[in-house]
Order: structure tokens, then sequence, then C-alpha cells
């Protein structure tokens, strides 16, 4: 496989060094390359994928990636762009961080491949080492102020102020780049567009140390068309671990993806052909009422990050919502598609009418708006909508023994769980 022209195609190279250079040596064979991933949250999240899709993406082709978990500069943090300070945290957390992202790195990385499995290492071996005279006698040497200033993580950050902290995250990211080369023969560094200065900071302090010929490549960071971020949505941060964001969710979040942007999505986060790629393309521009495109996006996407079984799951809910056929969904799929909706819990009785549950569970805000919205219709139980203000429910009608899932409107659902 053609690495770098199957790049261009996905529009993933965003800043390349020596673009002829690195086409050339990634001809003659295997090349390790690494990305870092600091561990700032217990969990990686979508905006992660583009770079582990790319060290995949260059395993597949033959090459071998590093995945490098921040352990050491998780605990100093590379300048924000908000123009204020990161929190620092405990080296307990950054730990904890460190352990959990770990874990999911090795569901996409193949570290069992016969002749290029992936590796992973944390830079706390080779940080929580290095003492500050050998810091800035054997390393800092190497950092010109003008040359650091100049970075624009850097001199964006000069009016609102940055600390020496920040300011020396660069040269410990070229330090591990140096130290990747060393003991792993490490020649090209990908990241976010945001780090093409660290790493062609560390480029030019193997340049200046080791006399090595390395390379550095970024991918560009992704916003949606609407100019808000990626990854972003009204309830949150769409993260990889179930827990935080269930597969349903997870599901949600591509099905929802707009027309002009899911052909994109599909090249940048998919392992489709370009032929199958350019195939779906006709269908957005042809029948994009189908969301044939959107539908394998999220398809694709959430059997990647969590399994065909998650996303059958997903279709199966998608399913039930769309059709109101609440009844034919299992517990484990009512607690995924009703995650961090408004919940309320009834106990200690046999049953309750609808207008006092209404009420109660904030579906309505009083007795007269809850009647209202029964005889107008816009009240909906386990799918079903529901216009005798006069309904008594027990636990007869809940779902799985457990739940009614109320709804009031178009999209305004809640969960009920009636304790036994």
């Amino acid at each position: 496989m053609d690495i770098l022209a199957d790049l261009a195609f996905r529009n993933y190279i965003f800043q390349v060094t020596d673009q002829d250079g690195l086409q050339k040596r990634l001809s003659e064979g295997p090349t390790t390359l690494y990305c870092g991933f600091d561990p700032t949250a217990d969990s990686l999240h979508v905006g992660s994928l583009i770079p582990i899709l790319g060290l995949r993406r260059f395993q597949l082709a033959g090459h071998i990636p590093i995945a490098l978990v921040g352990g050491g500069t998780g605990l100093i943090g590379d300048p924000s762009g908000k123009g204020e300070e990161r929190q620092l945290n405990t080296p307990e957390v950054v730990a904890a961080y460190t352990g959990a992202q770990r874990k999911q790195l090795e569901r996409f990385l193949d570290f069992e491949a016969r002749s290029n499995p992936a590796q992973m290492v944390s830079n706390l071996t080779w940080l929580s080492e290095l003492g500050a005279i050998e810091l800035l006698r054997d390393v800092g040497k190497h950092f010109p102020m003008g040359y650091m200033l100049a970075k624009e993580s850097v001199s964006s950050r000069l009016e609102t102020g940055i600390s020496f902290t920040e300011f020396s995250y660069m040269v410990l990211q070229a330090y591990d780049f140096m130290e990747l080369n060393r003991q792993h023969g490490c020649e090209l560094q990908i990241g976010g567009s945001d780090q093409w200065g660290n790493i062609t900071a560390g480029m030019e302090l193997i340049r200046r140390t080791l006399n090595q010929q390395v390379y550095g490549l970024t991918f560009p960071l992704l916003e949606k068309a609407d100019g808000t971020k990626f990854g972003k949505t009204e309830s949150g941060t769409i993260w990889l671990d179930a827990e935080k964001t269930s597969p349903y969710e997870f599901y949600q979040f591509w099905i929802h993806t707009e027309d002009r942007e899911v052909v994109q999505y599909l090249k940048f986060f998919t392992f489709l052909s370009q032929e199958e790629i350019q195939n779906l393309e006709e269908e957005v521009q042809s029948q994009p009422e189908k969301r044939v495109a959107q539908r394998t996006l999220a398809e694709e996407m959430t059997t990647f990050v969590h399994d065909r079984a998650a996303t059958n799951r997903a279709v199966h809910i998608s399913e039930a919502l769309f059709s109101g056929d609440l009844k034919a969904l299992s517990e484990q799929e009512i607690q995924e598609g009703f995650n961090g909706v408004p919940s309320h819990t009834i106990d200690g009785v046999a049953s309750v009418g609808l207008i006092d549950l209404l009420v109660n569970a904030g579906i309505s805000p009083s007795k007269r708006q809850a009647r209202e919205d029964i005889k107008n219709g816009a009240v909906y139980v386990n799918g079903i909508r529901c216009t005798d203000r006069g309904r008594e429910l027990s636990p007869a009608d809940n779902l799985c023994g457990n739940y009614l899932v109320m709804r009031r409107g178009k999209r305004n659902y809640y969960l009920i769980q009636w304790a036994a």
C-alpha cells in the first residue's frame, strides 16, 4: 500500500517535512513511527481517533507504530490554546489516566502482528530519570530562545502569559522523539496540526545530537461545517469509553452527520476503499434522503470502537424508537438507549395516575399542562400515544419489568424506573 497516497486521498495530510524523502524512506521498508497521547482524562475521545487511525493505517501498510502515553508530559501539560494554564493533576491521577488510555489503545492497534507488532511506551520511563542539570546542559542548549518563541504554541500565549512549566513542554516532547529514535529507531512522528512546533523541535534536537534524518507529519484538526468543535454535542464530549458515552449515543453521533460532512468523515474515520467511498458519495448526491452514507459511517465507527454486538444493539434501539415498538428492547438496550435522559423513580406504590406521574417526574410543569399535553396527543407511554387523562399505570405496564419510557412531544424522553 502507498500509505502517503492513501492519506492524501483521505485529506489526512496537513503538513509534512520533506515529503519526497519520507516517501523514499517508506518505500525502502518498515519504518517506525510514533504518536503521543497525553493522559488528561480517563478516556480518549472521538477527536483522538484521527491520530489513532493514523497509526493503524501505517501499521496496515507494513510499518511499526508506537503509541506513546505521556505519563511524564501529562504531569506538565502542553500549552493550552485557550490562553490559560492547564490544571496540574497529581501523579496518582495521571497514573490512573495513563492506565485507562493504554487499555483503550490496545483495542485499536495490533500488538500481536507477526511482522510489525505495535508497541506502547510511557515517557515517564525516561523523563523521571532526567535530572535538571542534564536537561539544561545536554538538551536545553539546543533550543535557541528565538526558535522557541517563534513557535505558535508559545507565541500565541505571550500576551496572556505562559509559565516556564508550559513553555518547557516543547523541550520534553522533543526529548521523547530523541529517546524513541535512540531506543527504537523511530524515524517519524505524527500528530495533529497543533503539534507541528513540537514535532519540528524534536527533529531539530535529533539532528543536532544524533545526526539522524527523521520526519514529521500532521493531520488537520477537525471542526464541524458550522465551525463548532468536532466531537462536542449538547450533552458533552463523545468519549471512546462505553461507560461515559454509550454505544447507542456513539452511534447517534455519527448517524446525525450532515450531508456536507459525511464523505469527509468516511475518508477520515473508516477503512473503506476509495471505490466504496466514491459510491457512497454518489448516494449522498443522488439519494440524500436515504442517508446510506451516514448509516455506513455510524456502523463502521461503532463496530471499530466497540464491537459488532454494540452496533447491532444501537441499530435495534434506533429502529425501535423510530417505529415506537419499545417492547422489543432488552433491558440493556433500554439502559443504553435512554442513558442520560431525565429519570424518575417510583417506589412503594402499586399504581400511579398518568397526570400525577407527568408532574412528579417533571415531564409536565403542572397538572393543568399535563391534561393539555394528554388532550393534544403529546404524551406517549412506551412508544404508544396516550390520550386517556384518567389512565392509571402499574408495574404491569413496565418494559422488562422495571421501566416506563415516557415521551412528551417529538423528542423529549424520560425514563421511569419502578422500584420493586
